[in-house]
């Protein structure tokens, strides 16, 4: 039996590579109204979107005495700006250029009386063309937009799921625009090397502060340069000298030399028969051997994953 396909849709990169490309764009968009408004969050937390029912989401955004939204929402396809004060704008995904979406967005933030300007050139990509000049990127798919939304909420509650199995510190799971992908991370609560930075239009102080302490992570991402297919990966930061060669599960899994970090494939995860328990197998397996590698204390940062209703029980 292979596990639901509604829940668990087909995403070939190959089929939506253009309405994914788009779609990144326009994220990074509304994720830098979030970066203009907010108060930095270590790891640059404040800048993330979160899933909804509907789609993802900025969480209110404060604009002097009032606060505002936008919600991506992939059952309508539109973009839902909206303020306390009860008022709302709608902008239309659909197949339109980045500079177009761009212009409406800004010109729906004004009807609602918030008048705000971002750093308009994308971020972590090579080839970044400011938003309000670019004219290449405009297709969407509604379909795969959908699609990929639904594996986004899976994915999403296996990550809540395992993040409660972690007594120290741990994001939430978040969307980042930047690199778009839903991540989570562990934290050791020691601090790492200073990371060399390197990252294509991304700040290196943005960098090293994201990784000023040791971690071990794990995310979905749609694919693209190195990774022609969707997949869920898992890294550390030191890498733990070892780790290339740790056995993890499922066999599926590989690791990545140029990535430096293991990939299972998404494929591999919606054909099997629990794709439920691939993932949490990986994410599980893949911490363990970065824990123990790297010699966390994992008798005080580890516990028993979180169950509805049940107090974690103390000792």
């Amino acid at each position: 039996m292979v596990g639901n396909p509604e829940a668990w849709p087909a995403l070939p990169l190959a089929e939506w590579r253009p309405t994914c490309a788009t779609l990144h764009l326009w994220t990074q968009i509304i994720g830098k109204l979030r970066v203009a408004q907010t108060p930095w969050l270590n790891h640059s937390w404040h800048s993330a979107l979160y899933l909804t029912a509907r789609g993802l989401t900025t969480t209110p955004i404060p604009y002097g005495d009032r606060v505002f939204e936008a919600e991506f929402d992939f059952i309508a396809h539109a973009l839902v700006l909206r303020t306390d004060r009860g008022d709302e704008q709608r902008v239309a995904l659909r197949s339109r250029s980045v500079a177009d979406f761009y212009a409406a967005v800004m010109a729906a933030l004004a009807l609602l009386g918030v008048t705000l300007t971002i750093d308009r050139v994308p971020n972590e990509l090579v080839e970044a063309i400011p938003f309000d000049q670019d004219h290449v990127h405009a297709a969407y798919d509604p379909g795969y937009a959908h699609r990929f939304w639904r594996v986004l909420l899976r994915a999403d509650n296996l990550f809540k799921q395992f993040r409660t199995g972690f007594l120290g510190k741990v994001s939430p799971v978040h969307f980042f625009w930047g690199s778009f992908d839903l991540a989570v991370t562990r934290f050791s609560g020691r601090r790492a090397p200073v990371h060399p930075g390197g990252v294509p239009h991304l700040a290196d102080a943005v960098v090293r502060e994201a990784y000023s302490h040791e971690v071990s992570s794990a995310g979905f991402w749609p694919g693209g340069g190195l990774i022609d297919e969707a997949a869920f990966y898992s890294y550390a930061y030191p890498l733990p000298p070892g780790f290339e060669a740790a056995a993890v599960w499922p066999p599926a899994a590989y690791f990545h030399d140029q990535l430096g970090e293991f990939i299972l494939p998404y494929e591999a995860v919606r054909t099997s028969s629990d794709p439920d328990a691939v993932v949490l197998g990986f994410l599980k397996s893949t911490y363990d051997a970065a824990a123990d590698l790297a010699n966390w204390d994992r008798a005080a940062l580890d516990c028993m994953i979180g169950v509805a209703r049940q107090p974690r029980a103390i000792d």
